[in-house]
């Protein structure tokens, strides 16, 4: 039985607010209050250390989410409305709330994101799998009998993913105290970073094929799944939206920043276009052209217009038309597969079902002309790999507060001295509000727990410490980092 009213809830950790529109609108001011979501603006989207303030950072990319997710929600709700449905599902009097939650939840989406774009990710990752075990190995020593416990944790720690980090930046970094209705919608994969990933047979393999959440965050996630009555693996339904809403966004934001760039033209991308429709209708064995008939209309029509407006007009009309289409297609999708999607087992992405419809055939077209010309073209690589390599020097850099024992780390948070000076500069650079992070998760391990499996667990957090702070960076803040400890002329 679907009934939002076990979904949408005042719940939350700390102090709720017992009217719920009172609640979502809290919710929404700690959100865009947040400097967590403020440093979205000098994070990157595609182009790492952009100038032109035209080109989107993860924050215009963020609101652009927020606009689509707005719309989708509000076209599922029409729709229920139009069959006299809002009632038989308990979304009478939630409609604010539905939409609110949609609309947050896309504005919070790439809140973990680290600086420098997904390659950063990779580039967290494989520190950790190549530093860390030795590192472990030298500070805690050969430990046999805890030896699973710390692979678990090792493992954990070199799957960060900025999907995992919004969880823990809400509720551990940031102490949002968001209700756990808008923190479940943020939780886009079910999996914890210390599980492995399932096969493709599982029935949630979808929903899980990345980390939604670390296993610092494990209580926590438990806490809020069990009060919103959201089973193992499964996904809070209205995520499905705002991971529509994202998809949808970036198929034409991608081709606009390009074109801002020099990278393409608008010829090339209606050539591109053209192009790789008949690919793909070749592909899946299909005759569609409502995209490119859609394209060839627009393109035309701009032809008409002032040379410099003429890719300006081709695009909005294009995103106009495609946006109405998917969000449409998106919705019915939505409540075609509404009970299992409100039960959080629809193991698919509702803008992904068909493949040779014409949204799908739209979605792989600017899909895939986004990864063969924009993401491997040589300028957009050689800004990843800059940021590859100043994410790699400063987790070299701060390598020492890993390597010292865990009591002198413990001086290091009471002010006082130890004998590891470099140490200690370095630990001065790092953010109380991460630090005070780390002290409570230390505190919080189990006194009955075996010791050497405390002692890993104290350096698991301290690892998320450093990883917090790095992760945190916003793309100029961090280069300035390296560029300050490595000594390098500004």
């Amino acid at each position: 039985m679907i009934d939002y009213r076990k979904k949408l809830t005042t719940d939350r950790k700390l102090y709720p607010i017992d009217d719920i529109e009172d609640s979502f609108e809290s919710d929404r001011g700690r959100i865009m209050t947040s400097p967590a979501f403020r440093r979205l603006q000098k994070r990157t989207q595609v182009f790492a250390l952009e100038l032109n303030a035209a080109v989107r950072s993860r924050l215009t990319h963020s609101l652009e989410v927020q606009q689509t997710s707005r719309f989708i929600a509000r076209t599922v709700l029409k729709k229920l409305r139009e069959r006299g449905g809002l009632e038989a599902c308990g979304l009478a009097g939630l409609e604010h709330a539905f939409v609110s939650v949609a609309e947050m939840a896309a504005l919070l989406h790439d809140i973990g994101n680290p600086p420098f774009g997904h390659f950063a990710e990779e580039a967290i990752n494989t520190w950790v799998a190549t530093e860390a075990p030795g590192i472990v190995d030298r500070v805690l020593g050969p430990a046999e009998e805890s030896r699973a416990f710390r692979q678990m944790l090792l493992d954990d720690l070199a799957s960060f993913d900025g999907n995992a980090q919004a969880i823990r930046m809400v509720e551990k970094l940031q102490r949002l105290n968001l209700s756990y209705s808008q923190t479940a919608a943020v939780l886009k994969y079910t999996r914890g970073a210390f599980e492995a990933k399932p096969p493709r047979s599982d029935e949630l393999s979808y929903l899980k094929k990345k980390p939604g959440f670390y296993y610092a965050e494990k209580g926590f996630v438990e806490e809020m799944t069990k009060a919103l009555s959201m089973a193992p693996g499964a996904r809070f339904p209205i995520t499905y939206i705002m991971e529509a809403a994202d998809d949808i966004s970036y198929l034409t934001a991608d081709l606009e920043d390009a074109v801002d760039k020099g990278i393409l033209s608008l010829d090339e991308v209606y050539r591109l276009i053209l192009e790789e429709s008949r690919r793909m209708n070749e592909m899946v064995g299909s005759d569609e052209r409502w995209f490119e008939d859609v394209v060839e209309r627009l393109y035309k029509k701009a032809q008409k217009d002032d040379k410099p407006y003429r890719f300006n007009l081709f695009l909005t009309l294009m995103r106009a038309e495609l946006t109405r289409g998917l969000v449409e297609h998106v919705a019915q999708n939505y409540l075609d597969n509404h009970q299992a999607v409100f039960d959080g087992r629809f193991n698919h992405a509702l803008l992904e079902l068909d493949p040779t419809s014409p949204y799908g055939i739209a979605v792989d077209v600017l899909r895939n002309i986004s990864i063969r010309h924009i993401y491997q073209h040589r300028e957009v690589e050689t800004l990843e790999l800059k940021g590859h390599a100043i994410l790699m020097g400063l987790l070299n850099l701060y390598r020492p507060i890993l390597e010292i024992p865990a009591e002198a780390l413990e001086k290091l948070c009471n002010d006082e001295k130890v004998d590891t000076l470099l140490a200690q500069k370095l630990f001065r650079r790092l953010p109380q509000k991460h630090i005070v992070a780390y002290q409570k998760s230390v505190e919080s391990i189990d006194a009955s727990m075996d010791g050497k499996c405390r002692r890993i667990l104290e350096w698991y957090y301290r690892m998320r410490l450093l990883l917090d702070y790095i992760s945190g960076m916003t793309d100029d803040f961090a280069l300035k980092e390296f560029q300050e400890l490595s000594a390098i002329s500004l």
